[in-house]
This record gives structure tokens, sequence and C-alpha cells, in this order.
């Protein structure tokens, strides 16, 4: 058994996991972070990114580039031209990133879970009554980046932005384990909200992208300047942007996860269940009669 193996196996476990990646400063620790990702010496990048690919599967093959200034430029990388095909079925709203799925699928009034026994209150989430409304009896998505993702964040229709609310919170881990045990845990972390329309049909899909240990901050094309921890309360950002599908729309300056809620008549595609990968640009949801 190689020493990362062994590694791997202790950090698997529930209860040191919770401890090492939780109970820790966890804001001082993610400043810090964003601080140290951003040093721009060989021997720390390398340093750095030799770690990284310790404890994760990290694959470079479809990066457009893969020299790399910082771990930071390396986290948020590009990937080459037509690395991620998109569905343009015009009734198919696509995954805007890379991810493994976690809960999903019908919203039970304005009810979701963050996992199995833990539920959560949209209100709380999204602290916006326009796009609370919008979302009753919907249907959501859970969409979680590991480490070694890409962290690029694309639209997942044609679409308008409107606002982003950007909230100041917490930066709990969201992995599996965090969420079984952490009431609230998305309502509690720093996040933004990015309220969209689908182009033709005003169709609204809002898209929430929630920060994590580590790995808060998050960067928007719509917006000038990137939001992270630095800020407090929350912020409401109104702007016009307009994206087509599987066009970028910005990237986590670190990563976490991307909720998609989509409202009533939308469904989640063939395959998406909670556990599948997915890729940006492959189909999530699709609305019974075409948008």
């Amino acid at each position: 058994m190689t020493v990362r193996t062994k590694m791997l196996r202790v950090l698997a476990q529930e209860d040191i996991n919770f401890l090492l990646t939780n109970r820790i400063p966890r804001r001082l620790a993610t400043q810090f972070m964003g601080w140290f990702s951003r040093i721009e010496h060989p021997l720390v990048r390398d340093a750095s990114i030799a770690v990284w690919r310790l404890f994760a599967d990290l694959d470079l093959r479809d990066a457009r580039r893969t020299q790399f200034k910082s771990l930071h430029d390396c986290f948020v990388r590009e990937l080459k031209e037509d690395a991620r095909p998109i569905d343009h079925r015009a009734d198919v709203l696509v995954s805007p990133c890379d991810a493994i799925v976690g809960t999903c699928g019908a919203i039970a009034g304005t009810r979701v879970y963050q996992a199995k026994g833990f539920p959560y209150a949209l209100v709380d989430l999204l602290a916006d009554d326009d796009l609370l409304e919008m979302c009753l009896d919907g249907c959501y998505a859970t969409l979680r980046l590991t480490s070694a993702m890409y962290h690029r964040v694309h639209a997942p229709h044609d679409c308008r932005v409107a606002k982003v609310i950007y909230m100041s919170g917490d930066t709990w881990n969201v992995n599996p384990i965090a969420l079984k045990r952490v009431e609230r845990l998305f309502c509690k972390n720093e996040r933004a909200v990015i309220a969209t329309s689908v182009s033709q049909s005003g169709t609204p899909i809002t898209l929430v992208a929630v920060a994590a240990i580590l790995v808060a901050g998050i960067r928007l094309h719509c917006l000038e300047g990137s939001h992270n921890l630095r800020q407090r309360g929350t912020n409401v950002i109104l702007c016009d942007s307009h994206f087509h599908k599987g066009e970028e729309m910005g990237w986590f300056e670190h990563g976490s996860t991307i909720l998609v809620f989509a409202p009533k008549g939308f469904s989640l595609c063939e395959g998406i269940c909670e556990g599948a990968t997915i890729r940006m640009g492959e189909a999530l949801m699709r609305m019974e009669e075409s948008v």
C-alpha cells in the first residue's frame, strides 16, 4: 500500500475528515490559501501542485495550457477549444460546470435537501422573494466540484443575467460528510445567487455558487472585480449581461458547488441522479415544452 493510499484512507474516515476540514479557523485558512495560491515562485508552484496531485486525481490533458504561473493559475485553467461539446437542444438546460451530482429532483414547495434527512428552505438560501416564487415546485440539482475538476462556470442556456446577490458567510466544507452533519450548510456559507432568464422565453433559471473551506471567491464576467470573503452582508448588484449557451460566465477563484434551480415544468434528464458525474455542456434538465 502506497503512502498516498494510506493517507487517503485516513482522510476517508468521516470523523477525521470532518475534524481536519472544519474544526479549524475556516475563514482565516481560506484567506491564507487565497494569498498563498497566487505566489508566482517556481518552487512554491511546483511543490503546491505536487501536494495537490497527492490528494486528488488532477488531469491536465484537456487544459489549454499545461504551464502555469502559480497554483491559482492552474486551478482556474481554461480548457482546450471544443473540449466540452454543448447540447444545443432548445428544451435542454446544460450543466454549467464539471461536477458530481448531489441531491437533485423536484422541489417540494420551496424545500430542498442538501443530504438525506437534511432539508433547507430556499428563502434562507436565496434571500429574494421574487426568485423564491419562481422556484416554487420546480426542479433542482446540486453540482459539487472536486478540487481537481475544471472550475469555470458556463451558461446553461442562452440567457440574460439581471442581477447577482452576493452574501457573506462561513466556509464550511461542502463534501458529503459535512452535508450530513451541518444543518442548512449552503445557507450558512458564502455564496453568489445569479439570477438568469432564458433569452427567448424569459424562463427564470437561478444559479447559486457556494463557497467552501479554502475555496471562497468567484469572478463573474457580468460584474467588475472579484467577490470574496472581504465583503460583508448581502450585496445586490444589478446588471444586464447576455450569454450564449455554453459561454463562459466566470470562474470560482477556487471552487465548491453550483446549485441550479428551474421553475415548475422542468425535470432532470436521463441519467442525472445522486452520485453521477456530469461535464459542462451535457444535458442536465429538460422542459416539457421548448423554452
